[in-house]
């Protein structure tokens, strides 16, 4: 893939990445491509950049066992929850909700009434 990117300094930059796939030329062509490499990068900024900016993952000083899954699976699961409610700032959600911490224990017992 080729792109151009222009700088708010006027500055352009010429950049070439490169993908590897399974597919075929006809199985996909390069509009399939694309749009399977925005895909990508989509989850990428959704899942991926939330929980290292937001959630700020990477200074974690949790690495051993099962730990560092087990913390992932809980940040998944509330990113998940607030997608699930329609935030789609999480950051913003969170300082809400450690503001709140009522609303945020509402949030656990959703559906709970279908439980019963």
């Amino acid at each position: 893939m080729e792109r151009t990117a222009t700088s708010k300094k006027g500055g352009t930059r010429r950049d070439v990445a490169y993908a590897i796939t399974s597919l075929s030329p006809q199985e996909a062509p390069p509009r399939q491509l694309l749009t399977l490499w925005r895909g990508h990068w989509k989850i990428e900024n959704q899942l991926h950049w939330v929980r290292d900016v937001t959630f700020d993952e990477d200074r974690c000083h949790v690495r051993s066992g099962s730990a560092p899954q087990v913390l992932a699976a809980l940040r998944n699961l509330v990113i998940g929850i607030l997608h699930y409610q329609g935030k789609s700032n999480i950051a913003s959600a969170l300082r809400r909700y450690s503001a709140r911490p009522s609303e945020a224990i509402a949030l656990l017992k959703l559906n709970s009434e279908a439980r019963e």
